[in-house]
């Protein structure tokens, strides 16, 4: 990870994918970005939590579109 803290990236996360669905309200994605890191919560390595949160919260809110 860059100098950026893992908060700053779940930040970011949530603004990518609050422009990649702008059909569902901020407080929707917010609350799935939020679910899917709190079941990563556990994970010792943390290189790559925001990128499995990404995946995870965008697949759910895709499944949403639908």
């Amino acid at each position: 990870m860059s100098g950026k803290s893992e908060q700053q990236h779940i930040d970011e996360v949530r603004d990518r994918l609050a422009a990649r669905f702008p059909d569902q309200s901020s407080d929707a994605v917010a609350a799935t970005v939020d679910a899917a890191y709190r079941e990563l919560g556990d994970t010792r390595v943390r290189d790559f939590i925001p990128l499995l949160v990404e995946r995870r919260a965008g697949a759910e809110l895709a499944a949403l579109a639908y």
